[in-house]
């Protein structure tokens, strides 16, 4: 097998780039979807559920094309079709999900829309997404496997900047940020136009840039000898991959459930909980209440520029599970500090440290991951089965929302403290992993 070739900085940013306009997209579901779905009339113990459909599509989606792909050669590369396939459906969806309030629907059929476009929406970013992912894994040597998913979650929250202060920045350029009862206020409806533009053009940078390696190259760059890049072995099937797994896999997965958890909690209940904290209030169609959701658009951007900071500085760090696990547990403090902090700009201080477990997050699991799976085959197969470990701890978190958000007195602030612990249980976790230094 031939050592893969160094890349340049810009090779290793060009097969990263489009990941900039997913993740506004993700950014953008991510931050508004309990916003939209409150709006249109969901109660706070149902919110939950709507964000059972993200990761639920995602480990259907993701495993499905990281295996296609990893049988597809055509002219266009290995996985380049699914990436512009998703980022295409995604600009559709993107134009059609915030517009579920303004249709003449009635309150339950506006909630199907959303639900069902939200659908769609999250089948296309995972199709998108996941080939960046397998494109490090095809084509990076394992030295600089770390430099290229960092430069990736640098990216990743540069995007999530951009999607996130979205809402906040045509509010503040005179876009109305209210409207009618059950509708979706026009910020962030141009929110979704413009990233939609945007991520079709990132995608579009991509496709042009990065030539993927044919069934010969790839063979002697990855140690198979196949045309279709797969092992000599038969294929095997997703049960047979996964109990063949390497040990390392189901380890960080442990971790992973614990982390995706808390978020999820974060994602699903910080408009809430803001709104409730800050501006004291918990009704969606009073003004303090859209306020407070721009607010946490301007929330999560700190929290990415946080993960952008913390990103440059996880490198230094000469013991990667060292790294990893001090990131959780100063993320676990930040989510604490959240129902305790009750001035709008001092809540930028816990977002800053729950930045820091976010670059972790993004950057370590597949560090480990994809360095155990050197010489395994089956890379794109291996790598959506992965995110089974970020999908599926979400949908259990969203099933058992309700439940702990009754058990902690109905009030989305304390819902922060339970992603805290989850997070520093997360932390615990990694000393089972075992890594390279």
């Amino acid at each position: 097998m031939k050592q893969k070739p160094n890349l340049p900085f810009w090779g290793l940013w060009n097969l990263s780039f489009g990941f900039f306009g997913v993740q506004i997209a993700y950014a953008l579901q991510s931050a508004n979807i309990s916003r939209i779905f409150a709006t249109l009339g969901a109660d706070p113990h149902n919110l939950s559920y709507f964000w059972i459909l993200p990761p639920l599509m995602g480990i259907l989606v993701q495993p499905i094309v990281g295996t296609l792909s990893d049988k597809t050669w055509t002219r266009f590369g290995r996985r380049i079709p699914y990436l512009f396939i998703g980022a295409a459906v995604a600009v559709l969806v993107m134009c059609l999900l915030p517009n579920a309030g303004s249709l003449g629907l009635a309150v339950s059929a506006a909630m199907v829309f959303g639900l069902i476009a939200l659908m769609f929406l999250d089948t296309s970013i995972n199709m998108a997404m996941q080939p960046f992912k397998m494109l490090v894994g095809d084509m990076v040597n394992e030295e600089q496997k770390a430099k290229a998913y960092s430069i990736q979650s640098f990216l990743c929250n540069a995007g999530s900047v951009v999607g996130f202060l979205f809402p906040f920045i045509f509010t503040w350029i005179g876009i109305s940020n209210v409207a009618q009862k059950g509708v979706v206020p026009d910020s962030v409806i141009w929110s979704f136009y413009v990233g939609a533009a945007i991520l079709i053009l990132c995608v579009l940078y991509t496709t042009l840039k990065v030539k993927e390696w044919n069934p010969q190259e790839y063979a002697e760059y990855n140690g198979t000898n196949g045309s279709d890049g797969q092992d000599e072995k038969e294929s095997a099937n997703w049960i047979t991959l996964l109990r063949n797994a390497p040990s390392t896999f189901w380890k960080v997965g442990l971790v992973q459930f614990f982390c995706w958890a808390a978020f999820l909690y974060m994602w699903n209940y910080t408009t809430g909980a803001i709104a409730e904290t800050v501006w004291n209030t918990t009704d969606p169609a009073s003004e303090d209440f859209q306020t407070a959701g721009n607010w946490v658009g301007v929330l999560f951007a700190v929290q990415a520029i946080g993960s952008v900071v913390w990103a440059t500085v996880l490198p230094q760090f000469k013991n990667t599970k060292i790294a990893y696990a001090v990131s959780l547990v100063i993320g676990g403090i930040g989510f604490v500090l959240i129902p305790f902090i009750h001035d709008a700009y001092l809540q930028f201080i816990p977002f800053i440290l729950i930045g820091c477990a976010w670059a972790a997050m993004l950057a370590m699991p597949f560090t480990f991951v994809t360095n155990a799976l050197q010489g395994y085959g089956h890379m794109g197969a291996y790598l959506g089965l992965f995110n089974g470990t970020i999908c599926i701890p979400q949908i259990i978190a969203a099933l058992c929302g309700g439940l702990v958000l009754t058990l902690v007195g109905s009030h989305q602030s304390t819902m922060m403290i339970v992603a805290g612990v989850l997070l520093v249980i997360g932390a615990a976790c990694v000393t089972v992993i075992r890594g390279k230094r």
